[in-house]
Order: structure tokens, then C-alpha cells, then sequence
């Protein structure tokens, strides 16, 4: 009786040590953009993000991802108020910080009590090694970023296009969603290799791919990097002039001796008074006034993309949110290379993104055109 009584403690003591099948939080590992793998101890439910619009990542694999972010900084880059509204009504998502890094509260961001907080290296520089990483680390909190290069970065940036798999396979593991991310991967994938067929062979079209286009400004053209890259992938090539990284500021006589066969700005939502609104929910006759006004700009009505009534808009959430770079590549070659890519649709593409993926969908305008 005594030897039965003492295994029975042992095999109860056994059990209460041990770890109980199918009970408790299932840890996952997860490699971030910059390389670092970070063990989370459960799919996490309290997300802060530092790049607010990186919520338009994870809703291409989740469902409801606005459940899972309890702060967020940098709201104004969603650049849209509708997909703002679309994320944040309804839930009490704390605002961390704005648009810089000296502006995050840490004090603020402990207090959500997050398990994860997703940064990128604008934000909080030094991936991973710098300050506010550092003082989270000690405070168990982990963090892992969106993106590994900012602007302020020396060297050449990575390709967007090429980043994209590593970017959805690390939502992917922290949603605990692979499998959405594979299917949008293979979506995008086939979508890219069509626009390639297309393209391959086609002379770069010299493009004005304006960054910031202000009514009051003149003349930021993109860089060799990002947006530059995403320019070329889509059938054109930026100004001589721009060869900087990310943006070189152009002199108007400059711009004009550059003879570009296109001219392409950008808007959105946020400060749109001062700029082109553009995007999502927004008037698609305002948009176009926008444009309209940027060619009234001292100058602008001798450029040849003027003269010629090639001249386009963007909403900056096409390049900003890499998942939706797809819809700046379809609509960038269509006006672009007309003649090659009559037959690519990014208004279909989009449709299919909202009724395939996205968890809110994203109205127009996104693109327009006078």
C-alpha cells in the first residue's frame, strides 16, 4: 500500500513538472528583417508597432489584425484617414509616438504591457543594438523590425521586391499565419512574372517620379533606391540628374533639359492641402484638380510629359506598404508601356487583393491620370 502511495506521488509530481500536452502558449521562432531571430514564448496579443501603416501588412493575413495592436506610432504615414478609420474604430490603439524617432514615449509604450513590439530602423535605430531596443530587451519586451534600412543608412538599400518574401514569411510566423502568407506570395509571384513577360525586352522610359509633390515645391525626383528600384522594375528609369540614393532635390532648368517622356507625382490624405489627395476614399475630381495644379508650377507646362498629357498620380501607400508595390508595378507599366501592357488590369489586381486578402478593403482612388 505504502509503495502504490508513494509512485502515485511521484507520477503526480512527474506530471505537474512536466510540460502538459496540448496546454499553455506554443513558443515560436521568427527572423526578422535585420537577420536577427528572436524566440517569441506565444503568438503575440499585444502588438505595438512603431510604423503604424505596417498594420496593412498584417491585414493581408489576418483577419482582424487591429485586435491584436495595442499602440502604434507614425500614424500620419498610413497617409489615408479611411484605412485609419477602417484599423482604429472600434479599438483603443494607444499613439506612441509620431512621425520621428525622439518622439516615441517609452514610458508610454511599457505601460500597454506589449509582448512584442515591431519596429523598423528608422524608428529606432540601430537594429536592435540601439537605445530604446536595448531598455526593452531588459524589460523582457521582444522586438523585431519591419525593415532594416532607413534612409539615414549608407550603402544601397535592398530591393522591395526581393525583401517581400522575408517580410510575409515574418508576419507570417508572428500572426502564426504561413499559410495565408504563401498563398499571397504565390499570387504576387505570378502576377510579377506576368508583368516581366511583358516588359522584358522594353526600353526604359525616362520617368519624373516625383517624392513629396508639393503645390509650393519643386523638384524632388526619386533616387536609385526604392522607389527608383520599383521604377525601373516597372518598365521605366529616373532623371540622370537623381542619382542619390533615396531623393535628389532637381532645379527646374534642370528638369526640363532632362526631356522626361513621363511625369509621375505622388498624394495622399494626410496634409493633403498642400499636396495632390490621393488615395483611398477620396474624391477622385479633387485628385485630379491636384494634379492639375502641380502642373501650373512655374515652368512645369514647357516639360515634355506635360505637353504631351503624360501625367499621372500616385497614392504613396503603393510604395510605402511593400505588399501593394504589385499595384504601383501594374498601373506604373501600363502608363508607361502601354502598347506591351494593355491587358494588365491593377484595378482587378486590387479587387482581388480586397476579396482574396486584405482584411479591410482599400477603395479608390489609388491612381490617377489627366
Amino acid at each position: 500500500m505504502r509503495m502504490n502511495r508513494r509512485r502515485f506521488l511521484t507520477l503526480a509530481a512527474a506530471a505537474l513538472s512536466g510540460p502538459a500536452l496540448g496546454a499553455g502558449p506554443r513558443a515560436i521562432t521568427v527572423t526578422d528583417m535585420a537577420g536577427r531571430t528572436v524566440e517569441l514564448a506565444a503568438p503575440p496579443q499585444r502588438i505595438v508597432l512603431l510604423e503604424a501603416r505596417d498594420i496593412l501588412t498584417m491585414s493581408m493575413l489576418h483577419p482582424d489584425p487591429a485586435r491584436l495592436v495595442v499602440g502604434w506610432a507614425a500614424v500620419e504615414r498610413i497617409d489615408s484617414d479611411d484605412l485609419h478609420s477602417a484599423y482604429s474604430t472600434g479599438f483603443d490603439i494607444a499613439l506612441v509616438g509620431r512621425q520621428t524617432p525622439e518622439t516615441v514615449s517609452l514610458e508610454g509604450l511599457i505601460s500597454l504591457q506589449p509582448d512584442l513590439v515591431v519596429a523598423t530602423a528608422y524608428m529606432a535605430p540601430g537594429n536592435g543594438a540601439g537605445a530604446l531596443s536595448e531598455r526593452l530587451a531588459e524589460l523582457g519586451i521582444p522586438v523585431l523590425f519591419s525593415s532594416s534600412f532607413s534612409n539615414d543608412a549608407a550603402g544601397k538599400a535592398p530591393s522591395p521586391l526581393e525583401e517581400l518574401p522575408r517580410l510575409m514569411h515574418m508576419w507570417g510566423a508572428i500572426l502564426d499565419r504561413r499559410r495565408e502568407a504563401e498563398a499571397f506570395l504565390t499570387f504576387h509571384q505570378q502576377k510579377i512574372e506576368r508583368l516581366q513577360k511583358r516588359l522584358a525586352g522594353a526600353a526604359p522610359r525616362k520617368t519624373y517620379f516625383e517624392v513629396g509633390s508639393l503645390y509650393d515645391d519643386c523638384c524632388w525626383a526619386v533616387g536609385r533606391d526604392i522607389w527608383g528600384t520599383l521604377l525601373e522594375a516597372a518598365g521605366g528609369r529616373g532623371l540622370d540628374a537623381a542619382s542619390s540614393p533615396w531623393v535628389a532635390k532637381i532645379q527646374l532648368e534642370q528638369l526640363l533639359a532632362e526631356g522626361a517622356d513621363v511625369y509621375i507625382a505622388t498624394g495622399g490624405g494626410y496634409a493633403n492641402t498642400t499636396r495632390p489627395a490621393i488615395g483611398p476614399g477620396l474624391p477622385e475630381a479633387k485628385a485630379r484638380a491636384g494634379l492639375e495644379r502641380l502642373t501650373g508650377r512655374p515652368g512645369f507646362h514647357l516639360l515634355k510629359a506635360v505637353e504631351r498629357k503624360q501625367v499621372h498620380g500616385i497614392w504613396t501607400g503603393l510604395i510605402t506598404a511593400q505588399p501593394l508595390n504589385l499595384l504601383f508595378l501594374e498601373v506604373a507599366a501600363r502608363w508607361l508601356h502601354p502598347d506591351r501592357c494593355h491587358d494588365i488590369d491593377p484595378n482587378e489586381t486590387l479587387a482581388e487583393l480586397n476579396r482574396r486578402f486584405l482584411a479591410r478593403p482599400i477603395a479608390g482612388p489609388c491612381w490617377v491620370s489627366l
